[in-house]
């Protein structure tokens, strides 16, 4: 069978090449009796390539069984696989068969098989390699003929030098390894992912599917996807239910993520050259246009302060009379020159105000206390911005360059009254 009629039959969407890869080392591997270790993480559909092994293999007339190992008790878990006897245990009140008992011929899988205790990992080496097997309570050994397929999310090399996995189980259940990319690392299958599973909520609620801004788009591809395809599936399930439009927007969708991962993965994207900007990177880019704009104000005091010029000033604005340059009222990194007994005057035509200021080109830079607190930079800035468009945050949020929700948190951040 193809590569694309197994997708077809298993409805599986994608064509990564980490997955095509995958998928082909199953279908050439389905059709022998070698154990299969397949490793992914959790939510990338381990247990669907269990399904495909089983269904091509000549043991698909036959029973197949999953089970999760960490979901069994550590004291019933070789009860359940192997079965036991009447009373060998409390609660034992018959005899009872096991998992591998009961679909001899077929196929089991092992689900997080890094969670089986040392005490049943010995019982699963001893059925793998010779397919005998004894009941809790008794003495008789017991033959079955079944195919072992397993899958583990954590790193089985790691738990064998940690003591607490078998090594010889390992590379006898590692004989075939199939490694499910994570969702992550199959980024262009994400959109057409999202999209499947949309159309069959929308026919599941009898509503009109959902659509994507091309925003909301590229944040569904940038995301994480630490839940893979399950996590996908269940923010498609949330969104297509609880979306106010059928055209969701980037702020919509960010709202049915996680709080805390979409906020330290995705700032704001640029609307130019579509690049991400993190909060205190526009902070530090507003800190650095102020610079540049004293900077210009420092050269125009210099440049009047040597030639002479006059300038006029706005009449509604009062300015006392300075004898000496040290009165003047300097802002934050002016530069004014050396005081000298042979001063300067600039005058005000029109109010005759004296400016005392030096001939002399030696000049020094004056330093003035100033705040580095950058929250409370950016807490003025954000106020400002507020006061600006009278409240309205959607335009201060679009003025100051970040997300409406980003600037929502802030507000209660700060304590913003707005």
């Amino acid at each position: 069978m193809d590569l694309q009629s197994v997708k077809q039959k298993f409805q599986i969407i994608g064509n990564s090449t980490k997955l095509n890869h995958a998928l082909e080392v199953a279908v050439r591997v389905a059709n022998t009796d070698l154990s299969v270790l397949i490793t992914g993480e959790s939510g990338v559909g381990k247990e669907v390539f269990s399904q495909i092994i089983h269904q091509l293999s000549i043991r698909k007339h036959e029973g197949f069984i999953a089970v999760n190992c960490g979901a069994i008790p550590e004291g019933t878990i070789d009860s359940e696989l192997f079965g036991h006897e009447k009373g060998s245990f409390t609660g034992a009140h018959e005899k009872r068969k096991g998992y591998f008992e009961t679909v001899n011929k077929g196929t089991i899988f092992l689900d997080e098989i890094g969670e089986l205790p040392i005490g049943t990992q010995a019982r699963l080496l001893r059925l793998l390699e010779s397919g005998e097997f004894i009941k809790v309570g008794s003495s008789i050994v017991q033959k079955t003929d079944v195919r072992v397929l397993a899958a583990t999310n954590v790193n089985l090399p790691k738990l064998v030098q940690q003591g607490k996995f078998r090594e010889d189980l390992y590379y006898r259940l590692n004989t075939v390894p199939i490694e499910v990319p994570p969702l992550r690392e199959r980024k262009e299958d994400i959109p057409i992912l999202f999209r499947k599973f949309c159309v069959d909520f929308s026919d599941k609620y009898n509503t009109s599917p959902i659509q994507l801004s091309d925003e909301a788009r590229h944040l569904l591809v940038q995301y994480n996807w630490p839940g893979n395809v399950r996590q996908l599936k269940n923010i498609a399930e949330q969104t297509s239910v609880l979306a106010k439009q059928k055209l969701v927007d980037i702020n919509e969708l960010a709202s049915f993520l996680p709080q805390g991962s979409v906020a330290n993965q995705l700032p704001t994207i640029a609307k130019e050259d579509d690049t991400l900007m993190s909060d205190r990177e526009i902070l530090y880019k507003m800190i650095f246009d102020i610079k540049n704009d004293l900077n210009d104000l420092k050269r125009f005091v210099w440049s009047a302060s040597n030639g002479g010029a006059s300038f006029n000033v706005d009449e509604n604005i009062p300015i006392p009379k300075l004898e000496t340059p040290s009165s003047i009222p300097v802002p934050v990194g002016i530069i004014l020159p050396k005081p000298t007994n042979e001063p300067t005057t600039i005058v005000n035509k029109d109010n005759n105000y004296p400016y005392i200021v030096d001939d002399n080109s030696a000049y020094e830079e004056q330093s003035v206390e100033q705040t580095l607190s950058l929250s409370e930079m950016e807490k003025d800035l954000i106020d400002k911005a507020l006061k600006k468009h009278k409240g309205k945050r959607k335009d201060a949020a679009l003025d100051l360059g970040i997300s409406e929700r980003t600037l929502y948190r802030k507000i209660k951040d700060y304590e913003i009254n707005a």
